[in-house]
């Protein structure tokens, strides 16, 4: 076998990962200079409250509905595992620390990136196609003032809100089920959940939430304002904006899980 064919998957596995390395590093500068917008006025309070409109507001019922069908099964699973060893009464409180920690914060991020941002990038991105954000540069209207930071910052902070409303319906979620299906008794289930949680499991998912909105608009602003051209460069866009998103959270999820848990 010659040198060749021995070196050629490892200098394919090298562009790989220079190239993925790279990639990360176009978009953590990316980060950076909106994070640097942030911080220097001018502020388009009309772009924010409009962005809180579709992020929050509008993603509610995909949120409040996921969060309300993973509680039921979530307890549903913990009650037919805990019956292997006598231990029902460790549904209520495992479902609500399931919720809060982890499923809660994490499905309700993924759901947002589905909706979000594919939204974003294909608004940036057909903006970009139609020369609009060239006609903001002609108007001395910085294109990341006016269009990444108010998405940013309205998805950074309405994204915690998104899950903490939807810990709540997917702890309800598991009570309905747990009243109705399992046997529990009411105000005993809801005593378990209140007893067993406690404020830093609520706080981890609220900060996951701050983490995962901005991650969501972040990749909707890049990959729009790195769009191609035509249609086919937006919907490349709004797909690259999605699977970028969604992995970003499960890496995200799990570094920030090792900081806040592994002691």
């Amino acid at each position: 076998m010659s040198a060749g064919a021995i070196t050629a998957p490892l200098a394919l596995l090298g562009r790989a990962t220079l190239g993925l390395l790279a990639a990360t590093g176009r978009r953590a500068l990316f980060a950076g200079e909106t994070i640097g917008h942030l911080l220097r006025p001018p502020f388009y309070a009309r772009e924010f409250w409009l962005a809180c409109l579709n992020i929050g507001w509008l993603s509610l019922p995909v949120v409040g509905m996921t969060a309300l069908f993973t509680g039921a099964a979530l307890a549903l699973q913990i009650f037919a595992g805990s019956t292997r060893f006598s231990a029902e009464q460790v549904v209520p409180s495992i479902t609500a620390i399931g919720m809060v920690r982890e499923l809660g914060p994490v499905l309700g991020g993924l759901m947002v990136a589905a909706r979000v941002a594919s939204s974003i990038a294909a608004e940036i991105g057909t903006m970009k196609v139609t020369e609009q954000i060239d006609a903001l540069t002609t108007l001395s209207t910085h294109p990341m003032k006016y269009l990444t930071v108010p998405r940013v910052l309205a998805a950074t902070l309405c994204v915690p809100v998104l899950v903490g409303v939807g810990d709540v319906i997917g702890i309800m979620g598991g009570w309905m089920v747990g009243t109705t299906r399992l046997g529990f008794n009411s105000a005993t289930y809801l005593k378990n959940t209140w007893d067993f949680l406690e404020f830093w499991d609520v706080g981890s998912g609220l900060v996951k939430g701050a983490a995962f909105g901005f991650i969501v608009a972040i990749m909707g602003c890049y990959h729009g304002m790195h769009s191609g051209r035509g249609a086919q460069g937006v919907g490349g866009a709004t797909k690259s904006a999605v699977v970028a998103a969604s992995v970003a959270i499960l890496a995200a999820n799990y570094l920030l899980t090792e900081a806040f848990f592994s002691a």
